[in-house]
């Protein structure tokens, strides 16, 4: 593996073990982080941390990191250094149980943020030092430069800002994503930032490799383990439902001239609604599409294979096990066809708003005024976090959330008179889609919204009971603008949480 994954001569020497490796790491330091959604993530060194800490915490030593990633990692990563109570602070982005239970229970720091504000706020010295970078890359050029790995995010920055760099060269990637990445390193601060010469998602603006200076390059790890490619589930009659609904809108706006016949850039957001979604476009009307988004899902390979889709730009992947395994034993294929950026270009909100984005993403909860909660449970208990939801939301040309009507087997509604927690204001929420049907908000006043909300959105089980609410706060509300009785509007989710009853 040496000669084939490390072709910088100079470079072997520094080879060691991942105990090693986490020795050069110290209490109370920050380690930035690869991996965005389970992909390219360092597999070893983070278990090797964690047992580590956990040595330390049995000898009575306090022990603790700051961690920065690209987004969700693997449960070799966030999972390990929560379990073993290594971590003090987080950002931007975590989906891990054991870590969400420590943040819900006041154990961990999290700081919640739009994934493409990262890069630029940790250039910019508000997040303080970068002691050390943990970066899995795929192989070393004989000039040292470094072969990204199946997710970029932020390690551009990683690499550029920390005082000490351990790598993972992990074999399981497949070689032939060297030629995939479009690294770019045009990005400066203010005030000598200049236009990212990017104007069409296909577009290649960067190098296909990391920069990383050799002396700052602390230890190298070999590695063969695979990424954490989790399965989606089969499409149910609610996923079809969505889709069909979208289908539907597109071609009602093409028809219209709103948007062309190929539609435009697509971004969606990672679940299996989404990736439901993506896949009902194979049978779709529309032809030579682009994607301009965060995660390269199934439905993308499928829309690739179709023909439908003649370019994908991501900053990472989130595969199946059976689509990665599809997409490695064709990369050479796919290569020519896929695009991997950093996320600071993947979601940056003039590329997308220059490029005219289609955005699709998931909810918690929407109100009936077309506010979105995309990240508590009951105002207070973080679920996820924001991702990159709201850097296309309030950029797109488009901006569409969709989701079930209900959850909890039909004992909760998605559709609420006031959502418990606000991430993505009325303002930002264009289009919202259920498998009851599909409200298009645009240039509706909220008194208007609520109603096609209710009408088109709502569980038919809620909709007398949401139509009630409404009916009151138009009577009783303070102002009319957007009729709300806070007292009863917060009530509805206690009561719904509790008891599962519903409001008469």
């Amino acid at each position: 593996m040496v000669e084939t994954r490390i072709g910088c001569e100079s470079l072997r020497s520094k080879v060691m073990s991942a105990e090693d490796a986490a020795s050069l790491i110290g209490s109370g330091t920050t380690v930035g982080m690869s991996g965005f959604t389970g992909s390219g993530y360092p597999k070893t060194v983070p278990l090797a941390l964690a047992a580590r800490i956990e040595a330390e915490h049995a000898k009575g030593n306090p022990f603790g990191l700051r961690v920065w990633t690209g987004a969700s990692t693997g449960p070799e990563l966030d999972g390990a250094l929560a379990k073993a109570d290594g971590i003090e602070f987080r950002l931007p982005y975590n989906s891990d149980p054991i870590a969400r239970d420590k943040i819900n229970r006041g154990e961990m720091e999290y700081f919640d943020m739009h994934l493409s504000q990262v890069a630029p706020v940790a250039w910019q010295g508000f997040l303080g030092p970068l002691d050390t970078a943990v970066v899995e890359v795929s192989g070393i050029l004989p000039d040292g430069s470094l072969i990204p790995s199946s997710s970029v995010g932020n390690n551009k920055t990683w690499l550029d800002r920390a005082d000490q760099v351990i790598l993972e060269v992990n074999s399981w990637q497949n070689l032939e994503l060297h030629g995939m990445h479009d690294i770019y390193y045009g990005t400066a601060l203010p005030p000598h930032r200049i236009p990212i010469p990017l104007v069409r998602p296909d577009d290649r603006i960067g190098e296909t490799v990391f920069r990383c200076h050799p002396d700052k390059i602390a230890a190298i790890v070999e590695t063969d383990v695979p990424d954490r490619n989790l399965p989606f589930a089969k499409p149910d009659h609610v996923a079809h439902a969505i889709a069909g609904h979208l289908l539907e809108f597109f071609s009602h706006e093409v028809a219209k001239g709103r948007l062309p016949a190929s539609l435009l850039p697509l971004q969606s957001g990672v679940g299996n609604i989404a990736n439901a979604v993506l896949t009902g476009l194979v049978d779709g009307p529309f032809d030579n599409m682009t994607a301009y988004t965060e995660v390269i899902q199934d439905g993308m390979l499928d829309l690739i294979d179709s023909g439908k889709l003649r370019m994908a730009s991501a900053t990472a992947f989130s595969l199946s096990p059976d689509a990665a395994a599809t997409l490695n034993a064709n990369m050479g294929h796919y290569r020519e066809k896929m695009i991997l950026r950093p996320q600071e270009i993947s979601n940056h909100p003039e590329l997308i708003r220059r490029l005219g984005c289609v955005a699709m993403n998931g909810l918690i909860e929407a109100d009936i005024y077309g506010n979105v909660n995309s990240t508590h449970i009951m105002g207070s208990r973080i679920q996820n976090g924001i991702g990159g939801s709201g850097d296309f939301a309030r950029n797109a040309y488009v901006s569409i959330f969709m989701t079930p009507s209900t959850a909890k087997g039909g004992a909760i509604s998605a559709i609420v008179p006031q959502a418990s927690h606000v991430d993505h204001i009325n303002q930002d929420v264009q289009v919202l889609v259920t498998e009851q049907g599909l409200a298009d908000l645009r240039g509706l006043s909220p008194k208007q919204r609520a109603r096609v909300i209710i009408d088109n959105c709502a569980h038919p089980d809620y909709r007398p009971a949401l139509s009630g609410y409404f009916d009151r706060a138009m009577k009783h509300s303070y102002g009319l603008q957007t009729p709300s009785l806070l007292n009863e509007a917060l009530s509805w989710h206690q009561r719904y949480v509790e008891t599962g009853s519903m409001h008469q």
